[in-house]
């Protein structure tokens, strides 16, 4: 095998960083017949920076690609397990977390040596000024843009490359120091303008980095931005003194000058990473690479990881398909490497806000702070701290249990999603609730046997709530003929019955969701075509404004006063009906585009009243309506607020917009805010992800200070546990789950060999052996990793 592809013979890296090097020393030692040649601005083995960290599932990756640099890497390595946490004059230390450091001049060396020793042509001091001069100098059949993060490549073309690059709101500088850490250690410090925090390990014997990051406005507060390099170097070192034991702070860019040391973070994200370009009368890629094409935050790990992973996955990529067209390599390297790149970037998003908004999770103890700091990129779960540190975890949970109530089985904690709650006067059992969820077999809005074994099954599944899917005030205000009421007699009877059975059954709280359905109201069965009108039959829709949720929607009546007067009374009439009925939660749906989120979102409210407008005049009449209901709802009972957080969408709402709404439905009495976010406008994109909507809850939670509940991809215990643990929600939702196991409670609970929950008397022999089960499969497989143990953070 002397060339991967029946066009490559020649290889052109421009960028002599670790994504340029490691992509030329791979080819060339898989396949020794190519050219190749690394092209690098800086003087041999000079560099700048301190060290970079990576996981022990990185070490791997690169065992496996390429053993003899991985050992000389290895045998540079410092590494550790712990991971301690300083905030508050208190600290908190955790293990297994399995780092490797190493300094960022080492690695090139290294690399660099290597490359020789392959037979990699390296050529230094040249500024690529023109790629495609030089690609035909060198008669480059495959050009690697790895020119870094400004990269003129990527500049260039980026017509093609279509780059998105978000400066983030934190200034942070690298620093080293000699003291050396033997925790990857964080520490906080508040000061008058607001709080600074250090990222600091060891890289080598002697050395550590040490990486002091402020949100801006608190950076400019101190005058930072007008002080010199040596002034900004002491004000850092006078701050986190008692961590430094002595030890100066050192800079090591000193070709910048003052504030230029202070950077903020650019993620990059490209929408393609090859470019085909006609050079010297033949197209040839120009293909990114390491932080030309991305970046990801440095409080998740090291872009170095993800470069030397990029060049990995090319060189398999060429290895797996010799002999195939250069553009099939580069389609498969392009779709398999941007979808695990921007997995990592979508962690790293949660980790860059997690730092960039530390004054959130201010309110929280040490013990929470710490737990909500491993967890916060949502790659890190509840269970997979476990498999670090067992101790560590049982007696955080053993912590949590003591504030929250609930009971100790076995001489175990209880896990966080079975700790009780009470809002008001109902006391919840755990935190786990069955979502709304559309059943559409109602008749005339009257619900029947169908909903008596759908919720009563779910009653007794170990849930501590289940709430009835959304029920209109009104007959208009359905979303389908098959969707339930409340505006009649028959209507509070049917949905009494099925109270009652599980109050005497079940154990579970009984929640109702009243809404209207407005504009998106008229239309088919959900598994018939959602959203879409019925074809014959539909009934009149109001709305806010006069625009129909898509162009095939009817148009729906602008609301008039004497529409909302009538609507408010509805509402109420149904809350009466629903306390009647005995529900021991009532929440009011002001999310998904239906008649109340019409009025909250702008891009369905576009009136020119006192209901439209601003966000505090487009919130009128749901508060309008909350509060009504709020008066006519028994004041010891709870009532929450579902919402939609973002819309998605260019002009829509923000999850700022969000935290707003939120503050104006605590201040009119709501207990907890049910944070959904999209399905406003047909034009939403939502991001979908693992848990992708818990941020949203977060933030509103300790930013408001108001109960939360999370909702969307909430599919296992751990999920759950995390969310709980870290203090990003106090209630899960979970839909989909929920529908293809009414019990899914108790049988989560079951795989994590938990008895914190009861089980319904007829059904104990059946948990008896799913238990028995379970704990046998457990120890046949040994212990199940729920998420990669060897994610950095």
């Amino acid at each position: 095998m002397n060339t991967p592809t029946p066009a490559l013979r020649r290889i052109l890296c421009i960028g002599g960083g670790p994504a340029g090097l490691y992509f030329g020393l791979l080819m060339k030692r898989r396949f020794p017949a190519l050219e190749v040649t690394v092209v690098e601005r800086n003087r041999p083995y000079d560099t700048f920076g301190w060290g970079v960290v990576f996981s022990d599932q990185t070490l791997v990756n690169l065992r496996r690609a390429d053993p003899e640099t991985a050992q000389a890497m290895q045998d540079a390595f410092n590494h550790w397990d712990d991971i301690e946490v300083f905030y508050k004059g208190a600290s908190v230390r955790s293990g297994g977390h399995g780092f490797i450091g190493i300094g960022r001049k080492r690695l090139l060396n290294i690399l660099q040596e290597r490359c020789e020793a392959l037979g990699v042509k390296l050529v230094f001091e040249t500024d690529v000024t023109d790629d495609q001069a030089l690609a035909q100098q060198y008669g480059a059949d495959l050009v690697i843009a790895s020119d870094g993060l400004n990269s003129r490549i990527r500049t260039r073309y980026e017509s093609t490359f279509q780059p998105d690059i978000d400066t983030r709101l934190c200034r942070f500088v690298w620093l080293g120091t000699k003291k050396t850490f033997d925790a990857f250690t964080f520490a906080f410090e508040q000061t008058e303008h607001g709080w600074f925090q250090a990222h600091a390990y060891k890289f080598d014997d002697e050395t550590s980095t040490f990486i002091v990051e402020t949100p801006e406005p608190v950076w400019k507060a101190h005058g930072i931005e007008d002080m010199s390099q040596e002034e900004g170097v002491a004000f850092c070192e006078k701050l986190f003194a008692k961590y430094l034991d002595g030890n100066a702070l050192i800079s090591n860019a000193k070709h910048l000058r003052g504030s230029a040391n202070w950077i903020r973070f650019p993620r990059v994200i490209c929408n393609t990473w090859v470019h085909w370009q006609d050079i010297a009368g033949r197209k040839t890629p120009i293909v990114l690479m390491g932080d030309a094409a991305h970046t990801a935050h440095f409080s998740i790990g090291s872009g170095t990881k993800l470069a030397l992973e990029d060049a990995i996955d090319l060189a398999d990529e060429f290895t797996n398909h010799a002999g195939a067209e250069m553009a099939t390599v580069l389609q498969g390297y392009e779709a398999r490497r941007s979808v695990e790149v921007l997995k990592i970037q979508n962690a790293a998003r949660n980790s860059t806000e997690w730092f960039e908004h530390v004054d959130r999770y201010t309110g929280m103890e040490i013990q929470q702070f710490a737990y909500s700091l491993l967890t916060r990129s949502q790659r890190i779960s509840h269970e997979n701290l476990r498999l670090r540190d067992a101790k560590w975890l049982e007696g955080y949970e053993d912590w949590l249990q003591s504030r929250a109530g609930g009971r100790s089985a076995g001489g175990k904690p209880t896990p966080p999603m079975l700790l009780p709650l009470k809002v008001r006067g109902v006391e919840l059992k755990n935190r786990i609730v069955v979502s709304p969820m559309a059943q559409y077999k109602a008749q005339d809005g009257v619900v029947g046997d169908w909903h008596l074994m759908h919720l009563g099954a779910r009653a007794v599944g170990g849930a501590a709530l289940v709430m009835v899917e959304m029920t209109s005030p009104t007959p208009e205000g359905r979303i389908t003929p098959g969707c339930p009421g409340l505006w009649n007699d028959a209507q509070q009877a049917a949905l009494a019955r099925i109270v009652d059975f599980a109050r005497q059954n079940g154990g579970a709280r009984m929640g109702l969701q009243l809404g209207h359905s407005g504009p998106k109201g008229s239309t088919q069965l959900g598994w018939e075509a959602m959203d879409e009108p019925l074809a014959t039959g539909n009934w009149p829709l109001l709305s806010a404004s006069a625009l129909p949720y898509g162009q095939q929607n009817q148009v729906p009546k602008a609301m008039t006063r004497a529409d909302m007067d009538a609507m408010t009374a509805a509402f109420v009439e149904s809350t009466q009906r629903a306390a009647a009925a005995g529900f021991d939660w009532l929440e009011l749906h002001c999310a998904h585009g239906y008649l109340l989120s019409a009025f909250i979102c702008p891009l369905t409210n576009q009136r020119s009243d006192g209901y439209g407008g601003s966000l505090e005049n487009r919130c009128r009449y749901p508060l309008e309506v909350f509060a009504a209901m709020r008066a006519a709802w028994p004041a010891d009972k709870p009532m929450s607020v579902r919402i939609s957080a973002h819309d998605w969408a260019p002009g829509g709402n923000t999850p700022d917009d969000a935290v707003a709404i939120a503050r104006l439905f605590k201040a009119a009495g709501c207990d907890v805010i049910d944070v959904s976010s999209g399905q406003t406008t047909r034009q939403a994109k939502p991001v979908y992800g693992r848990m992708y909507q818990t941020p949203f809850a977060d933030r509103i939670r300790n930013e408001v200070d108001i109960l939360t509940m999370a909702v969307g991809a909430i599919s296992e215990a751990d999920h759950a546990n995390s969310i709980i643990g870290a203090g990003r929600a106090d209630l899960c939702a979970v839909a989909r789950p929920h529908l293809a196991d009414p019990a899914w409670t108790l049988h989560e609970a079951a795989k994590l060999q938990t008895r914190a929950i009861d089980w319904p008397l007829p059904y104990l022999s059946g948990r008896d052996q799913l238990y028995r089960e379970i704990a046998r499969q457990q120890a046949l497989q040994g212990t199940v990793v729920t998420q990669d143990p060897a994610e950095t953070s």
